[in-house]
């Protein structure tokens, strides 16, 4: 999805230990809730006109 590059270096941060599992889990909740915003404006475009 439009989301997912995001999600790939959130893990590659954690797994390089640039982030902490706490700061990972709280940026990927968050870029999945923005995932499912961007799916529905995907999916209905004519509730965003």
């Amino acid at each position: 999805m439009e989301n997912t590059e995001t999600q790939v270096w959130l893990d590659f941060a954690l797994a390089c230990k640039y982030i902490d599992l706490e700061k990972f889990n709280h940026l990927n909740n968050r870029a999945e809730e923005i995932g499912k915003l961007l799916n529905h404006m995907i999916e209905k475009p004519e509730k965003y006109r």
